[in-house]
């Protein structure tokens, strides 16, 4: 990512920095557009309310070349305005405002947009592809020797305590026993204690300014009457974003080909926006993992009884 500067000059206006939002953790997860398009897990009307959506996704990319050294005092950004530092030079923007940015001339190299008196590039999340996607900004790496610099930026995951236990887990595996028990008045109560925190916030980390926000009234209305196994997903996805849970539950809920077994996305080319369909066949037997290789040859059997040994699913 490149800016022509005041002085005529073309520098990175966001540069690596050791901070969650700027980072490179160890892995990268591009989420499918499905997600945050209408009938998914972060669909707008949850954007609006739910300050989880914030706390698990970097949507602006705020400037920083000055940490680097560099004196330039702007750089030119969407529409041809001045972005100083510390400013948004890009942004993603929900599904509802992609008729108001237009895609082409703004940077023909990475397929950003432009909105009419934003300073700022945009791309709407129903263009998510393989190569542009709101990163996960729980997993960026966090480091407090900056000094005012960009800090040295670690390659690896992120150096960060990792939380093995949750509050929010016991609440959701007592509220997805309640919906199997037919309770479903105790599981409403159960996730509406999540929702309603959730629906609250002290701090925008993708604005880095204190904030302060109630919307838990919003959160608790918005729960559904009915609880069931599909909305206790949900509720899990944001809850638990990119924390390894995901495959676990649904394979749990027998709900992994039906909830994975087709999506949308873009392509793997930076300008590509267009949302291609993808389908794959999971088969029953792949509910089950298969028995590591490595135990198998370490055990006294002969071929044919290792064989025998793996899995259905996964036998030569």
């Amino acid at each position: 990512m490149t800016a022509k500067a005041a002085s005529g000059a073309t520098i990175n206006p966001i540069q690596r920095e050791a901070v969650q939002a700027l980072g490179r953790p160890w892995t990268r997860m591009a989420p499918i557009a499905d997600n945050f398009m209408e009938g998914g897990v972060w669909e707008d009307a949850v954007k609006a309310i739910d300050s989880r959506y914030d706390a698990t996704f970097t949507l602006r990319y705020h400037t920083n070349w000055q940490k680097s050294g560099n004196t330039e005092p702007y750089v030119f950004g969407a529409n041809g305005e001045k972005v100083y530092p510390n400013e948004v030079y890009f942004s993603w923007v929900p599904e509802s405002e992609d008729a108001n940015i237009n895609y082409t001339g703004a940077d023909g190299k990475l397929g950003f947009g432009e909105m009419a008196g934003r300073p700022d590039f945009v791309v709407a999340v129903n263009h998510i592809s393989r190569k542009k996607y709101p990163i996960n900004w729980k997993l960026g790496i966090y480091r407090t020797d900056n000094a005012g610099g960009l800090g040295s930026k670690v390659n690896g995951g992120s150096p960060r305590p990792w939380n093995i236990a949750k509050f929010s887990e016991l609440y959701l595996i007592a509220a997805e026993a309640a919906v199997k028990l037919g309770k479903n008045s105790d599981a409403k109560e159960l996730v509406n204690v999540l929702r309603a925190r959730a629906g609250k916030q002290t701090f925008s980390q993708n604005d880095n300014v204190a904030v302060s926000v109630d919307k838990s009234a919003e959160m608790v209305a918005a729960t559904p009457d009915v609880i069931d196994i599909d909305f206790i997903l949900d509720e899990r996805s944001r809850e638990f974003w990119g924390e390894g849970y995901r495959w676990f539950d649904l394979v749990r809920t027998q709900k992994w080909a039906e909830r994975a077994g087709t999506y949308r996305i873009a392509g793997s080319g930076y300008t590509d926006k267009d949302l291609e369909t993808v389908t794959r066949d999971i088969p029953a037997g792949y509910y089950i993992r298969p028995i590591p290789q490595g135990q198998l040859d370490g055990m006294e059997m002969t071929d044919a009884e290792k064989s025998a040994y793996q899995n259905p699913a996964y036998r030569n």
